[in-house]
């Protein structure tokens, strides 16, 4: 297993130059000035223009630029805002509560998904099952920002149960409701793939020896059918996390959470190329860590995989 991971460690880091160079070159690669407009009707003098070329490094080629951006967030060092604000302030205000909204609309998307197929694939077709297929393929077919804003109306304006947006610093409770709409249609697959896989499992060869060696329907279930079944839901739920912490920019502009997809939003329209370039690097680290994390599962769920 060491052995495994340090490899999967060091396969990390070509896969990470090369995602940031390919964001960094999208960036700041887009023809014109990223400072027209900054100051006003009017324009920027020279002497601003020269000073930000100088302090993004914009007058050497773009390659140059990368390795000189990558030098400095080896140590740390997330840049400015044109604002001379620094981006890990910014990031550091807002990711705790795409973290939170993240783990809330994951658990509720876990545990509902989950209990849904678990109990459809045990029971078969039935009034149940054709219950959670209709129900999981109206969640597929509506649009994210359609169920937010139809739970934010019915809710918060008319019936007075969660507030139509949440506060500054919200806690788990006022998440719950947003966490559901972000958590929705990663829910419904879950579900489904939950249903498929137990499906699948309960014909399987080992179920069969399980149940011929006299073993309580309990413990097959869960040891044998279950365990074996969940592999391409965790696969699914660890790839969806490192998504759901990236920020979720319909949902927080529904519900005005001031979280990572909010910052990334804002960033683009106002052309903060250094903002969004050190954003988007942190979560294809975060990412890349969550799938590095799903594949040190699969040996936990199924002791036949095993990383010599």
């Amino acid at each position: 297993m060491g052995r495994y991971l340090l490899r999967r460690l060091l396969q990390l880091i070509p896969v990470f130059i090369g995602t940031t160079l390919i964001i960094y070159l999208l960036v700041w690669a887009i023809p014109g000035d990223p400072f027209a407009g900054k100051c006003g009707d009017r324009g920027c003098p020279p002497a601003y223009i020269a000073e930000m070329h100088e302090k993004y490094n914009l007058d050497d080629p773009l390659i140059v630029q990368y390795f000189k951006y990558l030098g400095k967030l080896l140590t740390g060092d997330f840049g400015e805002t044109y604002a001379g604000v620094q981006i890990s302030t910014l990031i550091q205000n807002a990711y705790p509560t795409t973290i939170k909204l993240a783990v809330v609309a994951l658990v509720i998307e876990g545990v509902i998904g989950l209990a849904a197929g678990i109990l459809t694939g045990l029971r078969g077709r039935g009034f149940l099952d054709n219950l959670v297929l209709v129900s999981t393929l109206f969640l597929i077919s509506l649009p994210v920002f359609v169920t937010g804003f139809v739970l934010q109306i019915t809710l918060g304006s008319e019936l007075g149960i969660i507030k139509p947006t949440v506060s500054a610093n919200p806690s788990i409770g006022e998440l719950i409701v947003p966490g559901f709409v972000l958590g929705s249609l990663s829910m419904a697959y879950v579900a489904r793939l939950t249903r498929t896989a137990m499906m699948e499992n309960r014909h399987a060869d080992f179920v069969r020896t399980a149940v011929a060696k006299g073993l309580e329907p309990k413990r097959v279930v869960g040891v044998h059918l279950l365990r074996n079944s969940l592999i391409p839901v965790i696969t699914f739920l660890g790839t969806d996390l490192g998504t759901l912490m990236g920020g979720a920019i319909v949902t927080e502009g529904v519900f005005n959470i001031r979280g990572i997809g909010g910052l990334v939003f804002k960033s683009i329209l106002t052309k903060e190329g250094a903002t969004v370039t050190g954003i988007v690097t942190l979560l294809v680290l975060v990412y890349l860590l969550m799938n590095l994390l799903v594949d040190i599962l699969y040996a936990v769920l199924d002791p036949r995989i095993r990383y010599d």
